[in-house]
């Protein structure tokens, strides 16, 4: 195993808010892909909001991807680079962005690990611990594109053993 070689999926939103839970949803479905398809360079976490706290989580990471849902006019997924920003976005140090982790992470550990943002349309959001017929669709859809993506990186990872 290449020790410089260590991905995280990270899943954050709100399970009890209907489609807030896409990443959630996403994490358990990777979990489940995992048993059958071993990659042990992969590893997930999931968790309500992102926290300053997951700058450490990502800092010995080579590649992060996160997963959300999106409220944006999205067909049914979007995959956009994650650049560093000091900007939280959000009112409290309990809930910060994707960019504001790997800031963070640069700042404090000088890492910066190549991160993604997955996000997974959704529709509704109301207290309900399920979600939507459409936002489950658009779910298995950047599924299948993140396990073509996983895989991919997967076959880089034994070239660069290999050598």
């Amino acid at each position: 195993m290449d020790s410089d070689s260590r991905i995280l999926v990270y899943g954050y939103g709100n399970p009890g808010r209907q489609d807030d839970g896409l990443g959630a949803a996403f994490v358990q479905m990777l979990e489940n892909w995992l048993i059958e398809n071993p990659f042990p360079q992969l590893s997930t976490d999931c968790n309500y909001q992102l926290n300053i706290e997951d700058a450490a989580a990502v800092s010995d990471k080579t590649l992060v991807v996160f997963v959300d849902a999106s409220q944006e006019d999205i067909e049914d997924y979007s995959f956009t680079k994650v650049e560093a920003s000091d900007a939280r976005v959000e009112f409290s140090m309990h809930a910060v962005s994707c960019s504001f982790v790997i800031d963070l992470c640069q700042k404090i550990y000088g890492k910066v690990p190549e991160a993604w943002l997955l996000h997974v349309r959704g529709y509704e959001w109301d207290f309900k611990e399920e979600l939507t017929q459409m936002a489950q669709k658009n779910l298995e859809i950047a599924f299948g594109f993140l396990t073509k993506f996983l895989d991919e990186k997967r076959q880089e990872i034994l070239q660069r053993i290999k050598i």
